[in-house]
């Protein structure tokens, strides 16, 4: 079974995930947090993450760079949005994502272009949105806990942006794919959105 959660950034798609990784017994890969890792990777490099042969250099991190906290900053947020622009970049990534929802039993995986380019073929596809005052909400009250200062007019312009840029793209834009559920959380608190999402995959598999 292969599980497709797509969705905008902080709408809750990969604590989703993550949940139904643990319910279902399947092993979970967060995709953003690859993008995450090449952002972070051309930036280190001294690299443009607007320039297609700096990004694609970058995506020969070192595994151990998926480990860094740094990687859940709204900076390397920002930076894993341009990267994901440039179709070389994408493309270097396709293979390691296709291969781990190609593993025996299946998988689950979060992103953006999951239920459409990296596993179309996925027995259940979520399209997990909320609206940008809820997101930001949401990224502003983590970025506290973890002591980050920002501010909730910063993140909501940030998400706004990222939106565009994700939705805007030729290559894999964000969108949810035809035969994908739609789970609305702006107005779901953690523990619901987590029911409700297991409860529309169990409706698909059983």
């Amino acid at each position: 079974m292969i599980v497709a959660v797509d969705g905008p950034t902080a709408s809750g798609k990969g604590t989703i995930a993550k949940a139904i990784s643990s319910h279902f017994g399947l092993p979970h890969l967060d995709t953003g947090l690859l993008y995450r890792a090449v952002g972070r990777q051309c930036a280190l490099n001294g690299g443009d993450p607007d320039d297609s042969a700096d990004a694609l250099a970058a995506t020969k991190f070192a595994d151990g760079l998926l480990q860094d906290p740094e990687l859940r900053s709204e900076v390397s947020g920002g930076l894993a949005s341009r990267v994901s622009l440039h179709p070389a970049v994408r493309q270097a990534l396709f293979d390691r994502q296709r291969s781990f929802a190609l593993r025996p039993g299946g998988a689950v995986l979060d992103g953006r272009d999951i239920g459409t380019v990296i596993a179309p073929d996925a027995q259940v596809k979520l399209f997990v949105t909320a609206s940008v005052d809820a997101r930001a909400r949401r990224r502003f009250l983590e970025m506290q806990q973890q002591g980050r200062p920002t501010t909730l007019a910063d993140i909501a312009a940030d998400l706004a942006e990222r939106d565009a840029r994700d939705r805007e793209r030729s290559d894999a834009p964000l969108r949810a794919a035809s035969d994908s559920i739609l789970l609305d959380t702006s107005d779901l608190e953690r523990e619901a959105a987590v029911a409700a999402a297991i409860d529309l995959v169990r409706s698909k598999v059983i």
